[in-house]
């Protein structure tokens, strides 16, 4: 039996990754990912079943490193503006470097390839964010709304900015990322 190798691991999820932006989660298969990664497809399933585990896997990783990402530099004691500038940021950067593993996620969450429990794990790493706008909302700095609705607002103005800079080839400069924090915090604002 041969042994599982993490850097084919990571090659595998760069191939799927590569695979996702060009024709879309539904319509790739192990084939491609095995040829994309270099491999031949049956190496492929030592490292994963099928497509779905593969698909699991690697969402679960992007969640992962992303949340993590987030949060990078913040703390909770610092004053709730400049706390909650910095995560919006952070998301805002991961979003623009990891462009593919955004699209992978995006196109995961509306596809059947993720299981109960992958959602569950996604969604338990998600408090941290949760936490910051209930922060937010205790300290009277955001409309006194659902939870999630605030959420939604604030990532998807940083995900609609994000794609509409990388479609467009047109990068966002200080003055878009200044204004588009200062509409997304005026937006959630009392």
């Amino acid at each position: 039996m041969k042994l599982r190798d993490d850097k084919k691991a990571g090659q595998i999820f760069r191939s799927v990754l590569t695979l996702v932006k060009e024709k879309g989660l539904a319509g790739i298969t192990m084939g491609e990912i095995a040829k994309e990664a270099g491999m031949a497809t049956g190496t492929l399933y030592i490292y994963f079943k099928n497509k779905e585990e593969l698909i699991n896997n690697l969402f679960f990783e992007c969640r992962k490193e992303a949340l993590e990402n987030y949060f990078v530099n913040y703390d909770e004691s610092l004053p709730f503006k400049k706390g909650f500038s910095i995560v919006w940021h952070n998301i805002l950067q991961f979003r623009i470097e990891n462009f593919e593993e955004v699209v992978l996620m995006d196109q995961c969450y509306h596809s059947p390839f993720v299981n109960d429990c992958t959602v569950k794990l996604t969604k338990e790493m998600k408090k941290p964010l949760y936490k910051l706008i209930e922060r937010g909302k205790k300290e009277n700095f955001f409309k006194d709304v659902d939870d999630m609705t605030l959420l939604t607002f604030m990532i998807g103005s940083i995900h609609e900015g994000v794609k509409n800079a990388h479609y467009n080839r047109k990068p966002l400069n200080k003055a878009a990322i200044d204004a588009m924090f200062k509409m997304c915090w005026d937006g959630m604002k009392r």
